[in-house]
């Protein structure tokens, strides 16, 4: 999708488009919809706090999943997935002591964002806490892509790129080490 179609886009629609948007996407769509307040299209601090409102209800998604999602799995699923009871309160041990600099440091790395929020609903961090401290890594966050969209939206292809390349090279040293992880289990376990 192309800058002039975005815009047309936005246009029509405004606010409503963005809302759900966020809720999917939320770095692109961030910078892009900053980018069309520079232009005066949108309003600067209604993008804020949507994209902040639509990246709070996609990680309480993500959440929800890691809450009720493996309990759908059968008992062997999740055993290879690793979610045996052992790791499954490990997770609440971990979530509750630490779980808040766990969600910061989550969200604050984009690649291992979700993986995170996936692991605070396994170990049934409590939902306002986690809404709290979800909170405090979202507002700096979408403020940092606030910014950078407003200074420097009409490069958002360019921005776009960085933040893959960047979220690729991220995910492929958390799949290594989440490797890692499940590997020390199965061995620990199997002793």
């Amino acid at each position: 999708m192309d800058l002039s179609t975005i815009q047309s886009l936005v246009q029509a629609h405004g606010l409503w488009l963005l809302a759900p948007v966020t809720v999917l996407e939320g770095p692109i769509v961030t910078v892009i919809a900053a980018y069309m307040a520079s232009l005066g299209l949108l309003n600067l601090y209604a993008v804020y706090v949507i994209c902040v409102l639509g990246d709070l209800v996609g990680d309480a998604g993500i959440y929800a999943l890691g809450r009720w999602g493996p309990k759908t799995l059968p008992g062997r699923w999740q055993v290879r997935l690793g979610l045996n009871r052992s790791r499954r309160n490990g997770l609440k041990d971990h979530f509750r002591d630490t779980g808040g600099r766990t969600l910061l440091i989550g969200k604050l790395t984009h690649s291992a964002g979700a993986a995170v929020l996936f692991a605070a609903g396994t170990g049934k961090m409590p939902f306002g806490a986690f809404l709290g401290w979800n909170l405090l890594g979202t507002l700096p966050k979408t403020l940092l892509f606030v910014v950078i969209g407003y200074m420097f939206g009409y490069a958002y292809s360019t921005i776009y790129n960085y933040i893959f390349r960047a979220t690729l090279i991220l995910a492929a040293l958390i799949a290594v080490g989440v490797v890692v992880w499940y590997l020390r289990g199965r061995s620990q376990a199997s002793e």
